[in-house]
């Protein structure tokens, strides 16, 4: 197809196709059906008895037969558990909404167990009047619902270097998205009656690292929450109970957990976490700081290295995940030999801002090999760039902010490698 050709299948083509697969695997399916499936004739155990009852569970929990659905780690990317990442099974997902359960986490001194009774949040600086809340204090503010997704700076970032990881959840699983509950930030700093020649806030965490960051007051107004429900739950312990921030668009590094203290200032604090770490080294060896927004970005997610094609030839659902912090997204195009041609893929709903969309490509595998590639635009126009465009301005010494095209290998046998295209 060529660059602008946005067909795809009609449902009529797409049954028609699949009814004449021949000796592929839907018409291997349908011969078996007429030899009589057991499962099917034959009475079966789990339809012979009782389930288990309704208070078997108080907390209901994925099924035994999911229990590869988890999050994973990649020993020698950290150097100690408490101060380690670990990566959300997207290949294993569908739709946007990321369950906590299995949403990535990062901590920079360990996950803390702090009580609601126990927390407090401090406003102070550049205010009329320094407050204190408890957690039933936040729970009095006005609150919203928004969703939004969390990537880490580091998300891809051992991919600048050339194809390394060998799989969607450990090439961009440092992201999820989910819907948070909480007070927008705004209505804090009008309750402490904020200076307005307060150019910048200061946010910390009440664990041992405090993660301290330096947010703009324009970002600050805008549309940061402080959150304390994700996807209609109280925060895990891993996100930040009881009380997180939530700063949209924006690396998560900067969505600080365990929220403790709001410092308004008239300048950037310049802590560890952000020059010394979190800024984008150049080629020449010069690092740039400031640059907060997660750009457009997609992946992938089936198939790929984690889900390879079981089924054989036929029709074949290719499916993955875009977003962008500088807005929603608008299109994502997909290619099947490595970015020579593209094809619209179709958006399972309009893209949110600052959130995931899911796009899928319904399309008819002849078993050949492919070189599988997506590519984002958002609603700036900004389009997601190759690996190649990326390091023509910013060389192979940065670690953070890769949001390059990725490139998925599937081989005739339907098994997929990481690979990298020039």
């Amino acid at each position: 197809m060529s660059e602008n050709d946005t067909s795809k299948p009609s449902r009529r083509a797409f049954l028609s196709g699949a009814a004449t697969v021949g000796a592929g695997a839907i018409a291997s399916s349908v011969a078996q059906a007429q030899t009589a499936d057991p499962l099917i004739t034959q009475p079966q155990e789990w339809a012979q008895g009782f389930g288990d009852g309704v208070d078997a569970a108080p907390y209901g929990l994925p099924s035994q037969y999911e229990g590869d659905v988890i999050r994973r780690n990649v020993e020698w990317l950290t150097a100690d558990q408490i101060s380690s990442i670990n990566f959300t099974p997207i290949h294993a997902l569908d739709g946007t909404i990321t369950p906590q359960g299995c949403a990535f986490e990062r901590h920079h001194s360990g996950a803390i167990d702090l009580s609601k009774s126990d927390y407090r949040l401090m406003i102070n600086g550049l205010v009329d009047t320094p407050l204190v809340f408890t957690y039933e204090d936040l729970k009095r503010f006005p609150r919203e619902n928004h969703v939004y997704f969390c990537e880490c700076a580091a998300n891809t970032g051992m991919e600048w270097a050339g194809a390394q990881l060998n799989g969607a959840q450990f090439t961009h699983g440092m992201i999820h998205n989910m819907e948070y509950t909480g007070v927008p930030l705004r209505l804090l700093l009008e309750e402490a009656g904020y200076d307005v020649a307060g150019k910048w806030v200061f946010v910390e965490g009440a664990d041992a690292s405090s993660n301290g960051r330096s947010i703009p007051m324009d970002k600050a107004l805008d549309d940061v929450l402080v959150a304390f429900k994700a996807n209609g739950e109280a925060l895990r312990k891993e996100h930040g109970y009881p009380v997180r921030l939530v700063v949209p668009g924006w690396e998560g590094n900067m969505w600080v957990k365990w929220i403790r203290r709001i410092e308004v200032t008239n300048f950037p604090v310049e802590s560890r976490e952000e020059t010394s770490k979190y800024t984008d080294t150049l080629e020449n060896g010069v690092s740039r700081k400031w640059t907060w927004v997660m750009d457009a970005k997609s992946v992938v997610t089936s198939p790929s290295p984690q889900t390879p094609i079981k089924h054989g030839k036929g029709p074949l659902v290719i499916t993955g995940l875009a977003w962008s912090g500088n807005g929603a997204i608008k299109r994502v195009d997909v290619s099947k030999d490595g970015g020579k041609t593209w094809e619209a893929a179709r958006l399972a709903k309009p893209g949110e801002k600052m959130a995931l969309t899911r796009f899928y490509l319904d399309t008819d595998w002849d078993g050949s090999e492919m070189l599988l590639q997506s590519r984002a635009m958002d609603e700036t126009g900004y389009v997601q760039p190759t690996k190649t465009q990326l390091r023509e301005v910013r060389g192979l010494n940065s670690i953070y902010h890769n949001n390059c095209i990725q490139t998925w290998w599937v081989r005739s046998n339907g098994e997929a490698e990481n690979v990298e295209v020039s």
